[in-house]
């Protein structure tokens, strides 16, 4: 067998490089997949992904918040493995696969009451879940509105995308989005949409109760609410850590009108902040929560849990998938929880994110260049301003990204000008300390 970083040539076989693999992809592929870096990936160990030329780069997008445990556990490598030597796929729909049950009640247990004793639907990423979510939502209820935020982000298909609202440049050329969804701001208190910031999540100006509770005067008639969206903090928005009371205001809100209550834990879930859910943070309990990314161990894996009453009144044949609840990504997925279980990877969460943040507040006197830093957990931002304290530009924060990849930094962005650390929850502090380090050297070198 030819290692994938090798191909044959004239009956030699020749190293693929990195450059080779590039050409070939802009030839093929569409550039409607951006790419943060100018890295070909060729393999991943840890925390640790390397090119075809052997380069390591300390990765801290971790496949956009997916791998929780590292690249290539050998743990999850040997589930995958067992699994595709005793079944690959047989369809949901067709007849009952263990992995999928085991992996419903294995997420199950992790959430509290009502949804410990709640049923379940797997998908194949988080946007399919949302969409999963809020076709649930309006079934049940008879009802066609959603409420969802400004800088959330729900996904990309034409349901999810409706709900997003984090950028323009997702909806741009698009008109024929789902109906029904009207957005209202997320609050923000670094960033107060009612210009009251910056200021501190527990001195929030409150305003956005406000614009909510006009909204549902003004806008949206609460008994055409079906559902408010939510994410606990949002992700692709620049990683918003909410006023605490902002959860059981909403779900107040959805009490008394009888809307269902949705939390977008694609990018939260699974232990990311701290908790295995970051809805637990606030002490309430969503109707319908989507999962995605992290829950499938590096494969293809989403799904909603919801509320028994909720999915027992969704009739059979109601919705599905071809390769929802797929036997090897469960399976990677269930390894993926047994090792977060046994290695204590929330508590690491919370411990090595912690470090992280005061890495970059300790070097803010030295480091005009570095703004904000908030998260929770391993889910941390750090904003960049340019000389006035403002975000720093689109392009100048495209290149600190490509210039970290050149300085073995894997990275990504959220929100107008924040650094995105979404690493495997494996991070040690010593490392935590070295990416700080060299993040630091990339945006001082810039602004200088």
């Amino acid at each position: 067998m030819i290692h994938p970083s090798h191909e044959k040539t004239n009956g030699r076989t020749a190293q693929m490089t990195s450059a080779d693999l590039i050409a070939r992809d802009r030839a093929v592929v569409s550039p409607a997949i951006y790419r943060y870096t100018d890295i070909a990936f060729a393999r991943g160990e840890g925390v640790f992904l390397y090119d075809f030329e052997g380069n390591r780069y300390y990765d801290m997008a971790a496949g956009i918040a997916t791998m929780n445990v590292g690249h290539c556990h050998p743990r999850v490598v040997q589930a995958i493995a067992d699994q595709a030597g005793r079944l690959i796929h047989a369809a949901a729909h067709v007849g009952y696969m263990a992995p999928y049950v085991e992996i419903v009640e294995t997420l199950r247990s992790l959430m509290p009451p009502p949804l410990d004793v709640g049923k379940a639907l797997l998908v194949n990423s988080g946007s399919e879940a949302v969409e999963s979510a809020l076709k649930l939502a309006r079934a049940v209820t008879g009802r066609s509105m959603v409420l969802a935020f400004i800088d959330g982000f729900h996904g990309r298909p034409m349901g999810a995308l409706a709900a997003t609202g984090s950028s323009s440049g997702y909806r741009r050329h698009l008109g024929g989005l789902l109906a029904g969804v009207e957005h209202v701001p997320y609050p923000s208190c670094g960033r107060c949409a009612f210009g009251h910031g910056p200021r501190a999540p527990q001195d929030c100006c409150g305003q956005w109760k406000a614009f909510i509770q006009m909204t549902l005067d003004k806008l949206v008639h609460p008994d055409d609410l079906a559902a408010i969206l939510v994410e606990p903090i949002a992700g692709e928005g620049g990683y918003i850590v909410p006023p605490d009371d902002f959860l059981p205001f909403l779900r107040q809100v959805c009490d008394r009108t009888g809307a269902l209550l949705i939390v977008d834990e694609v990018q939260t879930g699974l232990g990311r902040t701290g908790r295995w859910f970051a809805f637990e943070h606030s002490g309430i309990a969503p109707d319908i929560v989507a999962l995605g990314k992290a829950i499938g161990g590096g494969l293809p894996l989403g799904g909603i849990i919801a509320r028994a009453d909720l999915m027992d009144r969704w009739w059979p044949a109601a919705h599905g998938s071809t390769f929802g609840g797929n036997p090897i990504a469960c399976r990677a997925g269930l390894e993926t929880i047994a090792i977060m279980r046994e290695e204590g990877l929330l508590e690491n969460a919370v411990r090595v994110g912690a470090r992280l943040r005061q890495g970059f507040e300790e070097a803010r006197p030295y480091a005009p260049a570095i703004g904000e830093v908030r998260g929770r957990g391993l889910m941390v931002a750090v904003d960049l301003v340019d000389r006035q304290g403002q975000p720093l530009s689109t392009d100048l924060l495209k290149q600190v990204i490509k210039s970290l990849g050149k300085h073995g930094v894997v990275m990504t962005k959220c929100g107008p000008s924040a650094l995105r650390f979404a690493p495997a929850l494996i991070l040690t502090e010593r490392q935590a300390d070295e990416v700080v380090t060299r993040v630091i050297e990339v945006v001082q070198g810039l602004a200088a």
